[in-house]
């Protein structure tokens, strides 16, 4: 394995997150914070806890998913969009480098910025409202795999996409509201039993479900479901890689 190579690419990719700190995560942390501030107050003077956890903090975990999913994919879709815009892409395609260490380079750095993202704003909530993580270590594990499934998913939009109006079109219009509706600021135990069944057809339920049970120990749907869905998105995810670069589909015409 090239792992110069990959080095190449990952640490060129977060040295642009440098370059843009105040877009690629002070912006993100303050949004978030206005959640805390909007939804905690605003809603939480309202509805003081969600089956024995206070609304403050119930909604700490869907809120980091909700900048974490789309920032991954955001990051990722501009990463491998920028170089087929300029055209240094025919240059990594001709360096001795295999398709596996092109993807290593480009998801691997934008999750790692969703990873530390993510983190970053778990700690921020601390200054908002009492936390306590009951399995930290599954907590990380669906933090990765779920950045690593996006960052994914951004790489795939970043292919297909022939605009830059079209990097924003999935993460604005498909992913933000099915993060929304997919109980990042509410149970969906209190929706009605026919609108449980439809939530169930949300992918993001379950990754945000699973990641909330590693904090609270409670869930929407079964911890091991939860996992087997991200991961089986993660699977898939993958396989769309591989056939992307098996055809050069978008990257070598």
């Amino acid at each position: 394995m090239n792992l110069r190579g990959i080095a190449a690419i990952y640490i060129f990719e977060m040295a642009r997150t440098g370059r843009t700190l105040m877009q690629s995560i002070v912006a993100p942390v303050l949004s978030t914070s206005l959640y805390f501030v909007v939804f905690g107050a605003a809603i939480g003077s309202r509805i003081t806890e969600i089956e024995g956890v206070s609304y403050g903090a119930f909604i700490v975990p869907g809120l980091i998913m909700l900048t974490v999913l789309t920032q991954s994919v955001m990051n990722a879709s501009f990463g491998i969009y920028f170089p087929r815009f300029t055209g240094t892409i025919f240059e990594i395609l001709s360096a001795p480098i295999s398709f596996l260490e092109i993807v290593l380079g480009y998801v691997g750095a934008a999750a790692t910025k969703s990873i530390v993202l993510g983190l970053i704003i778990l700690a921020t909530s601390f200054l908002f409202v009492p936390l306590h993580i009951a399995h930290p270590v599954w907590m990380l594990v669906f933090l990765v795999l779920t950045s690593a499934a996006f960052s994914l998913l951004g790489f795939i939009i970043g292919v297909w996409a022939d605009g830059f109006e079209r990097l924003q079109i999935i993460p604005l219009l498909v992913i933000t509201p099915l993060t929304f509706l997919g109980g990042t600021f509410y149970s969906t135990s209190v929706l009605s039993p026919f609108w449980q069944k439809v939530t169930l057809f949300n992918p993001l339920v379950y990754l945000i479900s699973g990641f909330r049970w590693s904090f609270f120990e409670i869930a929407d749907v079964h911890v091991g479901i939860s996992l087997g869905m991200t991961i089986f998105f993660l699977v898939i995810c993958l396989a769309v890689v591989w056939w992307i670069f098996k055809t050069g589909y978008r990257l070598k015409n």
